[in-house]
């Protein structure tokens, strides 16, 4: 705990001395311009980097509703774009004025104090040169905001089962996670994501849980498209943390045991079968595989664990492959890899990517891999395999910034898996 504590205060202090030290670069970008010319810019700079430092701490260790926790994340980064963008210029300034002062003794230091009137001023034209250099990725994250939203990707992925079946070689899933309907502003952008899901033609469709944000009547809107989501041998669905009513204030607990019930019948109004720590038989020309479903688990101690793997794996021994609906990526590593060696591939969602980064074909990276190990894509380790989805929706921020909306196809074959893990 006191290591923990060093650490978060190490972090906010070293944040906090990079804006303190970026400061009489905005200033300069601004000159003579009053306001920010004056003592209120200083105490409103200041206090909005230590409530940022701190909010962006306390959303990293602590327990906070998640969309608010997205939410000053997402703001810190952005922010954090243009301050990287800004600092070579302060930087190169700073060596301009040293050299300056080098060269004439007789000038003051090149940091001098804001009380003394200052004989080597900061070059306005390189800070306002550096600050629209910011400005310009803030301004096109800004458009991602808005154009990232509902720009929807299908993304193919092949997994090799080895036990797998004859009679399932081929066999093709899709997977959708995360709609979060609560969110939506747009219904048919919605809509056409569904079409480019459903102009896939998989096999079957899995849906890992977080339908809504807060209530359940937040769907009501959207079953109309949602109860198009149809495949010829079934869609599968789990709940994820935000599908139990845990972020609403209830007036009664009845009533959010009622929104739980609303929650149930909603997935079965759709036709999708949800699996609430439970299991089902996937048969195909006399051969069988299992759909496994668990409530959500999750290792942070912010998430609830529902999930029950006991019961979720009842019966399926003698089944040669077992695929797993678990919405949370860090079930896989903190109990499935410890526990259930005979689950063949876990499907999870959770994550978003915060909505944030860059994935490429051969490089991702986000700020949520602070948080999650597992948070894009596919992992393996010896015989098990984890496919985390970024996410069909939204949550905290109305838009995505180089993670964008995920619809995942995937396609089982019967081959080994590679040495490579």
């Amino acid at each position: 705990m006191k290591g923990q504590l060093f650490t978060i205060l190490l972090i906010g202090a070293i944040l906090f001395g990079l804006d303190m030290y970026l400061k009489n670069g905005f200033k300069a970008a601004f000159k003579k311009r009053g306001f920010v010319a004056g003592k209120r810019f200083n105490q409103i700079y200041t206090a909005f980097s230590v409530m940022l430092i701190s909010g962006m701490l306390i959303s990293i260790y602590l327990k906070i509703p998640v969309g608010v926790r997205a939410g000053i994340l997402m703001i810190f980064f952005i922010l954090s774009v243009v301050k990287i963008t800004f600092l070579p210029f302060v930087v190169i300034d700073d060596i301009r004025r040293i050299v300056i002062r080098l060269k004439k003794p007789e000038a003051i230091s090149a940091f001098p104090n804001e009380q003394d009137k200052e004989k080597i001023p900061r070059s306005e034209f390189l800070m306002k040169a550096g600050l629209i250099t910011g400005i310009v990725p803030l301004a096109a994250i800004g458009v991602g905001i808005v154009s990232g939203a509902y720009d929807y990707r299908v993304r193919y992925q092949t997994l090799n089962l080895p036990n797998l079946p004859k009679a399932f070689d081929g066999m093709t899933i899709g997977q959708i996670s995360d709609i979060h309907s609560g969110s939506f502003y747009n219904k048919r952008a919605v809509l056409g994501g569904i079409e480019m899901l459903l102009a896939q033609k998989p096999d079957v469709i899995f849906f890992t849980g977080d339908l809504v944000n807060r209530r359940t009547d937040e769907v009501y809107g959207y079953q109309d498209i949602f109860s198009k989501v149809k495949a010829p041998l079934g869609v599968f669905s789990t709940l994820g943390n935000h599908d139990y009513g845990d972020y609403y204030s209830w007036p009664s607990a009845e009533a959010k045991k009622k929104n739980l019930k609303d929650i149930i019948t909603t997935h079965k109004n759709l036709g999708w079968d949800l699996l609430l720590n439970e299991n089902r038989r996937l048969k195909v020309n006399g051969e069988e595989i299992g759909i496994l479903g668990c409530e959500n688990w999750g290792e942070l101690s912010r998430f609830p664990k529902y999930g029950r793997m006991e019961p979720t794996v009842k019966n399926t021994n003698d089944l040669p492959v077992k695929l797993l609906l678990s919405h949370d990526p860090s079930h896989w590593r903190a109990e499935i890899l410890r526990k259930y060696p005979q689950i063949d591939v876990m499907f999870s969602g959770h994550t978003h990517g915060m909505q944030f980064g860059v994935r490429a074909e051969h490089f991702q990276w986000s700020p949520v891999e602070y948080i999650y190990k597992e948070w894009a894509g596919l992992y393996r380790q010896d015989m098990q395999q984890l496919y985390v989805n970024v996410g069909y929706g939204f949550l905290g921020f109305p838009g995505r910034i180089g993670i964008l909306p995920e619809i995942t196809i995937f396609t089982l074959r019967s081959a080994a898996l590679s040495a490579k893990a």
